[in-house]
């Protein structure tokens, strides 16, 4: 079953390898402009470089996010764009991995559009990043969700936050910093 369960999330993953999700462009947006021409203009304000080199970028289809369950939500539905062409989105995700993006003043993220239950496994990483980028180790989530840190000029690279307990009780210095007792409290049930 957990071989199904994970192939199923690659071949939803693989089918997504073309997606950007574009986050916090409120919705009176669409009501002025098609959403092709919005992203085109995001495009060109924060990376016009693109632009330059590849001309106007293709878009196969551009959609909102399915609404949301909870009615007192007031963030917009994100913006999914599906590209025709993969090194562009590549260089779009790269220029929004370098600077935070805007459109006429709002600020938008941009991230990969990945399933749920991978996004769900890297948040899982989220208080052990943050803690690590604070103490230098140059930090990274690398898909699926595996964390990789440089340390004592050396990569490592962990799938499980139990590898990153058992990693961090051998180096007392480490111990001190990471207060494992409590990220064992906020684990996810479920690992991988």
């Amino acid at each position: 079953m957990k071989h199904l369960i994970d192939k199923t999330e690659d071949l939803e993953n693989c089918l997504k390898r073309d997606n950007l999700r574009i986050i916090g462009l409120p919705e009176d947006h669409d009501k002025r402009k098609c959403r092709d021409i919005i992203l085109q203009e995001i495009i060109q304000e924060n990376c016009p470089d693109i632009l330059e080199q590849e001309g106007k970028v293709e878009i196969e289809r551009i959609h909102r996010s399915n609404p949301v369950l909870n009615p007192q939500l007031t963030t917009p539905r994100n913006i999914i764009a599906k590209f025709k062409n993969y090194q562009t989105k590549g260089k779009i995700l790269q220029a929004a991995k370098k600077k935070s993006f805007r459109y006429h003043g709002t600020t938008v993220r941009i991230t990969e559009d990945l399933a749920a239950s991978i996004l769900k496994d890297q948040k899982a990483w989220n208080m052990i990043f943050w803690k690590a980028r604070e103490l230098g180790l140059q930090p990274r989530i690398n898909y699926p969700a595996k964390l990789t840190i440089f340390l004592q000029g050396k990569l490592w690279s962990f799938n499980k936050i139990k590898e990153f307990q058992e990693f961090v009780k051998k180096r007392p210095y480490l111990n001190r910093k990471f207060d494992v007792q409590s990220q064992n409290s906020r684990e996810p049930s479920k690992e991988r």
